[in-house]
């Protein structure tokens, strides 16, 4: 992987969640390094980003990341 920073990482992630999820899994592998490169243990979604901004929704979301290594939190802009 390149040297992303977190937010670059973020920002794939959004544009893959807008493109049906295509190679999402690359993009939370990309954060998971960009985290652990800048030093920080969750990744901040910015909610008004999200694709399906409901409790279910958010509730997936975070599940998904946890099981590939990476914790999210939420944050409204």
């Amino acid at each position: 992987m390149s040297d992303l920073t977190v937010a670059d990482a973020i920002n794939r992630i959004y544009q893959s969640l807008e493109a049906d999820n295509e190679d999402i899994d690359l993009h939370i592998a990309a954060l998971k390094d960009a985290l652990k490169g800048e030093g920080l243990k969750e990744a901040v979604l910015d909610l008004s980003k999200l694709v399906q901004n409901n409790r279910s929704g958010r509730k997936l979301l975070q599940a998904y990341f946890r099981q590939r290594g990476v914790k999210v939190k939420f944050a409204a802009s």
